[in-house]
């Protein structure tokens, strides 16, 4: 997965002489906490944020008015306040490789930029956590099978071959390894075998079934016996 399939494209920017209220008020209007701020070719040159403008007007703790502190915004420029040493990614960038950034650094949104540092997108670690949901097929309809493995070359490959000689179309699949559980496969597939049938075939063929877990068309999650 890429960047560029997650990111949101084109999003809203300001530039450093946008008076502040005009920014929260982009952000407010459009639901997100942040902006990059670009030049007038579109060039990346900072980035604000709703923590930001709150830390610098004092908002959480002022004894300004509303109309007070709305004047006080109205008259600083994003400039003021904005971070000027930004982290970015490109589009084309693994999904993987944006989140290990992120995590690093502490930080919880990246703008994309183009190779002339024009900004074309911006993902965060919601669009992260989306792509998470996606890749495991959550809220999908099929069935989830959680299988312990045995991590050695070829195993996987046995399971798999399984659900494709009973005509189940494997729609995701995810490996982990974990200290107290070892190895698991999280298979989600589909097809018109049932479940309990599917479930009887792996335990014949020696595999270990953890968690089955059904969605079904209206979207009810039924989770059905392991043995």
């Amino acid at each position: 997965m890429y960047v560029k399939d997650h990111m949101t494209k084109n999003p809203h920017t300001v530039t450093k002489d946008t008076v502040i209220s005009k920014a929260v008020e982009i952000m407010g209007k459009n639901n997100f906490h942040r902006l990059p701020v670009v030049d007038e070719d579109g060039r990346l040159v900072g980035l604000v944020t709703q923590g930001m403008v709150e830390e610098s007007s004092g908002a959480q703790a002022t004894s300004l008015s509303i109309f007070e502190l709305n004047y006080l915004l109205s008259k600083r420029k994003v400039s003021d306040i904005m971070i000027r040493d930004v982290h970015t990614t490109t589009q084309d960038v693994f999904l993987e490789e944006a989140a290990k950034i992120m995590i690093d650094n502490d930080i919880s949104v990246l703008p994309v930029i183009d190779e002339q540092k024009k900004v074309i997108g911006i993902i965060t670690e919601k669009d992260m956590f989306q792509a998470f949901v996606d890749l495991l097929g959550y809220g999908v309809v099929g069935t989830r099978f959680v299988i312990r493995c045995i991590d050695q070359p070829g195993y996987f490959q046995g399971i798999v071959k399984l659900f494709a000689d009973n005509f189940a179309n494997v729609e995701s699949l995810a490996v982990f390894r974990t200290k107290e559980r070892g190895t698991e496969a999280v298979v989600k597939a589909s097809g018109s075998i049932p479940v309990d049938k599917m479930r009887d075939i792996l335990l014949k063929n020696g595999y270990v079934i953890t968690e089955i877990v059904q969605t079904t068309i209206d979207g009810r999650r039924i989770k059905h016996p392991t043995k």
